[in-house]
C-alpha cells in the first residue's frame, strides 16, 4: 500500500521524517519551510489519495503564501508526535 494512500500511514511517515530532521539538528523555521516546499509539490504533482488529503490540496489551492506557510506549520504541530521513535 501506498504511504499516501492511508491518512494515519501519511501522517507516521511525516512524523517519522520530521524526528530524523530534529535529531539531525534542522530548525524549527527549516521544517516549516521544507513542509511548505513539500506542499508545493503534492499540490503540483500528485492526486490526493483519500479525504484528508482531498481537503488539504483544496485549501492549498485557494490559500495565499502567508495562508500556506500556516497551513504547512500546523501539519508540522499535528505530525510533531505521530512518529514511530
Amino acid at each position: 500500500m501506498n504511504v499516501l494512500e492511508n491518512w494515519d500511514q501519511w501522517k507516521n511517515f511525516l512524523g517519522d521524517r520530521l524526528n530524523q530532521a530534529q535529531q539531525q539538528g534542522m530548525s524549527q523555521g527549516a521544517i516549516n519551510k521544507l513542509a511548505e516546499q513539500v506542499g508545493d509539490y503534492l499540490a503540483a504533482q500528485v492526486d490526493p489519495k483519500n479525504e484528508q488529503e482531498r481537503i488539504l490540496s483544496d485549501l492549498w489551492s485557494v490559500a495565499s503564501q502567508e495562508e500556506q506557510q500556516a497551513i504547512a506549520s500546523v501539519m508540522v504541530k499535528l505530525v510533531q508526535n505521530n512518529g514511530s521513535h
